[in-house]
């Protein structure tokens, strides 16, 4: 499956964004699917996931009630809702899939990424 990320850009602190993540080449239903980002010098950390089968979702705690991720298997798309965005948000916010994925939370539980979509917070 390929992954093309969307809808970084440039927002204020407080503000919102939301990524899209549009897959191609294999059926979407069947990827869990899982957002993490990359600042520079950091090690790439996890956002969100969103598993394959009932949607079940998980986030990381500095997310939790700010960020929400969802899925619509019909346009092969899965998005990132990001409101009240901090400074701290500010990464490049990477896609990745896998197949029938039952793990979502690390790196190593993915082997289709994306190339990313940049997010920078101003305050």
């Amino acid at each position: 499956v390929q992954l093309v990320e969307s809808g970084g850009g440039l927002v204020q602190t407080g503000g919102s964004l939301r990524l899209s993540c549009t897959a191609s080449g294999d059926p979407f239903r069947d990827f869990s699917v899982g957002w993490f980002r990359q600042a520079p010098g950091q090690e790439r950390e996890f956002v969100a996931a969103i598993q394959w089968h009932g949607g079940v979702t998980y986030s990381t705690d500095s997310v939790k009630d700010r960020f929400t991720i969802s899925r619509d298997n019909a346009k092969a798309t899965a998005y990132l809702q990001m409101n009240n965005l901090k400074a701290e948000d500010t990464a490049n916010y990477i896609c990745a899939a896998k197949w029938r994925g039952l793990r979502v939370m690390e790196v190593e539980d993915y082997n289709n990424w994306g190339q990313g979509t940049q997010v920078t917070v101003s305050s």
